[in-house]
């Protein structure tokens, strides 16, 4: 889950806050030494409003000094044109220069393929969002406190399945990831762990329950999941730098070092982990995962009926858990999340989107309902050793999403 809004999610291996935390140290200096680049037009006279390509280096740059190491973004508009803007460092040692088309893990955006899969398939009746998951996954050994007949694959897809990921493995601190960071569990190892936790109640976020939606993809198709998003999504739409990393602990080049905080004194470079689900390992691009959003918000991927369905979300802002990562009115569909856009003059509207964050990244994005204005902003450190810190790391990458998707033209 990740935005004030916030790691799927934005967000993997920890609580459901945390997940998307990875974090920051050192921040004076990057903010010293950093670069910053963008695709920018010539600067117009001070007294008018800044182009949108100056706006997104604005906010990159704003969030770069918040003592976010890296910092990349891309916005595409309705004439399908992109501005790019970086900022900061890709390594703490070296310096070197963040790349605008560097990879980052996706982390819990991946959910929005696994729902888009699930929604074709139901399209094609070879499933349905009200089947109980107890009639795919039979061999589910259920904790005593759950009734997998009254769990169906639609509350999978919008985190009311009760499915708890107190069970998931993670480390809290640097000695943990020292220990952990290697380990792999299979995705009936991880929903063995959920189910000698208590169910959780209402709206709950839930990486386990999309281990179990990826492990139903496989029980109505045959294949992995994975085989089937680049079936169905990635070779459709030539989403070429989108890969599926399985339990490689690395990432394609070019990318940034990921670095997480763990308290005073206690700055990790998590680069190298294997990411807990295999099934929900991808990395990508800010190219593709705008490309991704664009082709599915416009129709491209799912029949009305499955779009409209996939919107159709429970309002998560009073949901403590929620609370500090989405404004009110948040509504979570079925692995899509629908964000109050407030554009002034314009008037209310509703962006779409599913942030991520794992493992030192967090990526947040945004689509307007039409598909024709997208933005996606991904960092590759998190400040997420204070509530205030990690608050104020939303709402400025917040902010550049919403200025993308507000501007004129």
């Amino acid at each position: 889950m990740t935005s004030n809004r916030h790691s799927d999610h934005h967000s993997d291996r920890r609580s459901n806050l945390r997940k998307h935390l990875a974090v920051a140290a050192g921040a004076a200096v990057l903010i010293a030494t950093g670069t910053a680049t963008a695709s920018a037009q010539p600067a117009p006279a001070p007294s008018h409003a800044p182009s949108g390509a100056q706006q997104l280096q604005r906010d990159v740059e704003a969030v770069h000094a918040l003592g976010i190491s890296g910092v990349q973004a891309r916005t595409v508009g309705p004439d399908g044109r992109s501005s790019v803007a970086t900022a900061g460092t890709a390594d703490l040692r070296t310096g070197r220069p963040v790349s605008p088309d560097g990879y980052f893990r996706m982390a819990s955006t991946s959910k929005t393929l696994i729902a888009t899969v699930v929604l074709q398939l139901e399209a094609e009746g070879r499933l349905s969002l009200d089947d109980p998951v107890g009639r795919w996954l039979p061999d589910v050994a259920w904790g005593k406190d759950y009734d997998p007949a009254r769990i169906t694959l639609r509350r999978l897809l919008q985190h009311t399945g009760g499915i708890s990921d107190a069970g998931l493995p993670g480390y809290r601190t640097a000695k943990e990831y020292d220990e952990q960071h290697l380990l792999v569990y299979s995705s009936e190892e991880l929903v063995a762990r959920a189910m000698t936790q208590e169910p959780a109640t209402g709206w709950s976020y839930s990486n386990t329950g999309y281990v179990m939606l990826s492990m139903v993809v496989e029980r109505a198709t045959g294949r992995p999941s994975h085989l089937e998003v680049e079936d169905r999504i990635l070779r459709p739409l030539g989403l070429s730098r989108t890969r599926w990393t399985g339990t490689t602990p690395t990432l394609p080049r070019p990318h940034a070092r990921a670095y997480e905080f763990y308290g005073p004194g206690a700055e990790k470079d998590v680069t190298v982990q294997v990411p807990v689900s295999s099934e929900l390992s991808w990395v990508t691009t800010t190219r593709d995962e705008n490309a991704f959003f664009r082709a599915l918000l416009s129709g491209r991927l799912l029949a009305p009926r499955q779009l409209a369905a996939m919107k159709d979300g429970v309002d998560v802002s009073g949901n403590p858990q929620a609370a500090a990562m989405w404004p009110e009115g948040t509504r979570y569909g079925l692995g899509l999340v629908g964000i109050p856009l407030d554009c002034g003059a314009g008037g209310k509207e509703t962006y779409w989107s599913h942030e991520g964050g794992d493992g030192g990244y967090i990526t947040l994005n945004g689509v307007t309902g039409d598909g024709r204005r997208s933005a996606v902003v991904s960092m590759s450190e998190a400040r997420g050793d204070s509530l205030e810190h990690i608050v104020a790391q939303e709402k400025t990458a917040g902010a550049l999403i919403e200025h993308a998707l507000c501007a004129g033209g």
